[in-house]
Parts: C-alpha cells; structure tokens; sequence
C-alpha cells in the first residue's frame, strides 16, 4: 500500500476554521437516525473481521450509532478480580483471533471502495474501573517478554467526577477515554486471511481498525477509507487511557457506559490511509512490522497530506514536517507498529483552507 493518495481540497471544506484561534470550530452535520446497537453474542465477534457474516445493522450517511454497554477485551473477561491465568488461558485457547471483542458489522448504504466514511466520536463515556495487564512471558506479547516472565493484570478505579484513575496511593493517572478499535472490513490480500473473508482484528491497517491512537478522544473524527461494499463498521477494545506506545501490551481497558458516533458517507475521495482530526491537528498514520518503515510511511503521508492541504511543494512540506510536525509511536503491540504525525492547524493562516 502506497502513501497517502488524493488528499483533496474537500477537506478543507470538512473542517474549515469557523473562527481564528487555536481551537478552531469545526462545521456541524445535520443529524439523521440514532440506532441503538447493544453489546449481545450476536453483535460480538472475538478478534475478527469477517466479510461473511451479514450486517447486524445498516445506516444512512447521517446516520448516529450510540453502543451502550460495551464488552470489555475476551467478551468481558475483564471485570474486576479476572487473573491473568484466566486470561492468558483465553488467549491460548483462541489462536489468531487475539483478545478483541469487537462489535459488527454495520452496513453504511451506498458505501463503495473508493468512498471515505467520516467517523464523529460525538460520546465516549466509560465505567468507573480499569485494568492494564501484561501476559506471561511465554507468550511472547507486549514490548518486553524476555524481560517479564510473571503475566500481571493491574485493577485501577476511576473517578469520572474528575476524570482521574487512582494507579497508586500516591499516583493519578488523568483519564482521557477512547476506543481502540473502529475500523471498516480490511482490503482483500493486505492480512493474511485466516479463513475464506476472515481477517484478524488485532493488527490495525489502511482500514484503521485497532490503530491505538488516544487522540481518537470525545469530539474528535476519524476519516477512513472504504474497500468493501458497505464499508461493513467494527468497534471495540475500550479505553479510560492510554501512553503513546501501549508497551505491556494493553492500554486501561475498560467498558463504556455509552459510545456515540455519527457516520458520514463522502463519495469517491480515494484516502489511501486512514486520517484523524481534532479541533488542534490533523493526524496522519504510517503502519509496518518495522518501527523504521512505519517512521518512514507517516512521514511520506503527512509531506503529500501538507503540499496537498496548505497547496505547498513537496519540499517545503518537507522542511515543514521538520519544524512543526511531532511524530509519535502509536502503539508496538499489535503485529503491525504504529507512528502518528501531529500537524498543528494553528501553523496555518485562516484563509489558507488548511485548518
């Protein structure tokens, strides 16, 4: 998969600055139905995509998809005072499938490749606990086995009053909820399948999917390309927070109260890659096995995301990169290794149609 491709002006309509300032405004979209999709063994799938399961829901562009209740990583295994025997045992018993429980897939009428969903996270709300584990050496997961042969999973009570996870007697962790995985059904032959249309949900790819990226908070849009006829929507693995980089292998895994998102369709764009937007950046991804090609892809994206957005060359959005763009390591946990640019809007001028 090539670097980002089209990055067209009709971003700049998506998101232009209503005001000046560092958070700009960004325009509103008319609501259409709200759909209610419950966390049910219907609804869940463990640690897959697959293509041919018929959609448990189809919307319309427009469209609001609130999810109450939501599962927990291993279809809730997770509550408080599950050990990571239990858990590692899972793990073992589901080979290849991983440990996400993922909720799909949501049909988006008249979505086609070629299209781009705009994905708005309008509510993200979780319950007032959390847990972070590491699983036994052996098993070779997380940044660090060889060094970590005990398996641990850590409980942490949240207060949502202040938005603070108590880690420690003497340590707070402020909780910024997310959710992991949202993500559509993954281009044909980028995944080795595990069966005829069944994909693994763990590693994260041009379809987003399990891409780990905290920016992806309350208010927040994620634009995703489409490679399959009805887009075919998946979310789960819900966070209260998360380092850049995730390294003992889970973020605070936690359930949500609710999670709300707007979909909205956008005809014929061809994005290449997954793109993030909050009110103070723009976020572009690069994805590999190697922490040096995903460098390396995140910053030939955001160069072609910059030229095309702010209308500059090549070169300059180069230097630019340089100087006022951070890139950071999503998460190296997930087969596949993440690195996200950070690309302050506030560097462009109001009338530039960057913001």
């Amino acid at each position: 998969m090539g670097a980002l491709a089209a990055v067209e002006p009709w971003f700049a309509r998506l998101a232009r600055a209503q005001e000046s300032g560092p958070a700009p405004k960004r325009e509103s979209h008319r609501g259409g139905r709200v759909h209610v999709v419950p966390s049910t063994k219907e609804t869940v799938q463990l640690g897959v995509y697959d293509a041919n399961l018929a959609p448990i829901l189809t919307i319309d562009s427009g469209d609001v998809i609130s999810f109450p209740d939501t599962w927990s990583h291993f279809l809730n295994e997770m509550q408080p005072g599950v050990t990571i025997d239990t858990l590692a045992k899972l793990r073992v018993s589901n080979p290849g499938r991983g440990p996400h429980s993922i909720i799909g897939p949501i049909a988006v009428n008249k979505a086609e490749p070629g299209d781009v969903l705009e994905v708005r996270y309008q509510r993200i709300r979780p319950y007032e606990w959390g847990a972070v584990f590491n699983n036994p050496g052996s098993l070779g997961t997380g940044l660090l086995p060889q060094d970590y042969a005990q398996g641990q999973v850590k409980y942490v009570d949240l207060d949502l009053r202040t938005m603070k996870g108590k880690f420690m007697p003497n340590i707070t962790i402020p909780l910024k909820p997310f959710q992991g995985t949202l993500g559509v059904a993954p281009p044909d032959g980028y995944f080795p399948p595990l069966s005829p249309g069944v994909t693994s949900s763990v590693p994260p790819g041009p379809h987003a999917g399990n891409l780990d990226l905290s920016e992806l908070s309350e208010g927040s849009t994620l634009y995703i390309p489409v490679w399959k006829p009805g887009a075919l929507i998946y979310t789960g693995d819900s966070h209260a927070v998360q380092g850049d980089g995730e390294i003992s292998l889970t973020a605070l895994e936690t359930r949500m109260k609710e999670l709300r998102i707007q979909i909205i369709l956008h005809k014929q764009k061809n994005l290449a890659w997954p793109v993030a937007e909050t009110d103070t950046h723009w976020i572009v991804i690069g994805l590999d096995k190697d922490l040096n090609a995903a460098m390396t892809l995140a910053a030939r994206n955001a160069i072609k995301f910059l030229a095309t957005r702010a209308r500059i060359s090549e070169l300059d959005a180069y230097a630019l990169c340089s100087v006022a763009v951070s890139f950071r390591v999503t998460q190296v946990v997930d087969i596949v290794r993440g690195v996200h640019a950070l690309i302050p809007k506030t560097v462009f001028a109001p009338s530039s149609g960057a913001r």
